[in-house]
């Protein structure tokens, strides 16, 4: 296992971060324990988790994703092993302080409950996990989307201050550690750098946004950003909710995936991925992995890995035979050949969805 810095806090993280959102719906207490056991023995040190776990998010499970990592760390004794980030949910949820937006005061209850959960008494790093404003992520970063001047600035910039006077105080009395972002953009990345530093509050040492072989949105602009700022890029859904595994090829959807629960959950299923263009770039990357004798997940995964503004990847699976595998693809190697013709088919499909 490699490991990287994360942002200015002196903490170096593994370039493999175990994600836990399955945890509580697709996943049972005793398979997150068995994940937990068997990612810290390959060396994995980093785990990401969120108040709003398990997904696909519904009320009966918010905050057990938690709760089993807070069980695991009583059965293991491991906490101080782990660097351990998770996230306070902005709004919309109506189970989670009734929708509302994110504020200093939700910021402050969120650290309490999600403490109580994983049964700690500090987070290594704190998420905010989108913003109140809109933002281009979760199929709105066409362009076109979002009208920026319908909010005012100055609003939105009270807001901010409001969030990271909380996070002063929960990093002050010693409940948080340090600070990261998510689901936002350069903009929000510079402008709280601008205020922490003027306030002399917290800086964010770190961001994680959607990213993958299908959506490569954040690169160049807000990649620059992140190395000449030193926030560590922590990537999610690497594999695109399990797309490029090719698992959805030809309209299948295989009982037990990500989109099969969804379905099961909500009676109907309006994935902003599953969208023509996307399925015939994944069909363009199977063919390239296939012709050079590698898994398409191992390449995928491997080529995000790969990015040199990548800190650590974020990988979940619902299995522990896929976590293995996973984390097996980590050690892969991408000749050039590999590169130069995933480079030919994200021409063809540079923006899928």
């Amino acid at each position: 296992m490699k490991y990287s810095p994360l942002g200015r806090t002196g903490l170096n993280v593994s370039r493999v971060c175990l994600g836990t959102m399955t945890w509580g719906q697709q996943n049972t207490e005793d398979d997150a324990h068995n994940q937990m056991d068997y990612a810290v023995a390959q060396g994995v040190n980093f785990f990401d988790t969120a108040e709003l776990y398990a997904v696909p998010t519904s009320a009966p499970t918010q905050g057990r994703t938690e709760e089993y990592i807070g069980s695991w760390f009583q059965k293991s004794g491991r906490r101080n092993d782990i660097i351990l980030a998770t996230k306070v949910a902005g709004p919309g949820i109506p189970w989670i302080r009734n929708g509302e937006k994110l504020t200093g005061a939700s910021v402050r209850a969120a650290v309490d409950g999600s403490l109580a959960r994983l049964k700690t008494d500090y987070i290594d790093l704190y998420q905010l996990h989108w913003p109140n404003r809109p933002f281009p992520h979760f199929g709105q970063n066409h362009a076109g989307k979002i009208d920026f001047t319908a909010a005012k600035t100055a609003e939105i910039e009270d807001n901010l201050r409001d969030i990271l006077s909380a996070i002063g105080d929960v990093v002050a009395a010693g409940k948080v550690r340090f600070m990261g972002l998510s689901d936002d953009t350069a903009w929000g990345i510079m402008k709280y750098l601008q205020l922490s530093d003027q306030l002399s509050l917290p800086r964010p040492h770190a961001i994680q946004n959607e990213f993958s072989l299908l959506n490569r949105s954040d690169d160049p602009y807000l990649a620059e950003v992140c190395v000449r700022e030193d926030v560590s890029y922590l990537p999610w859904s690497p594999l695109a909710t399990g797309m490029l595994s090719g698992k959805y090829k030809n309209n299948t959807t295989p009982a037990g995936s990500r989109w099969d629960v969804e379905k099961q959950l909500r009676h109907s299923f309006d994935s902003f991925r599953n969208t023509p263009l996307a399925h015939a770039a994944v069909e363009g990357y199977l063919a390239v992995a296939t012709k050079h004798g590698l898994s398409p997940t191992e390449m995928a995964l491997k080529f995000v890995d790969h990015q040199s503004f990548v800190t650590s990847t974020i990988i979940g699976a619902t299995t522990l035979d896929q976590l293995k595998s996973n984390i097996a693809a980590f050690n892969a190697t991408l000749s050039e050949d590999v590169l130069r013709e995933i480079h030919a088919v994200y021409q063809r499909y540079t923006m899928p969805y």
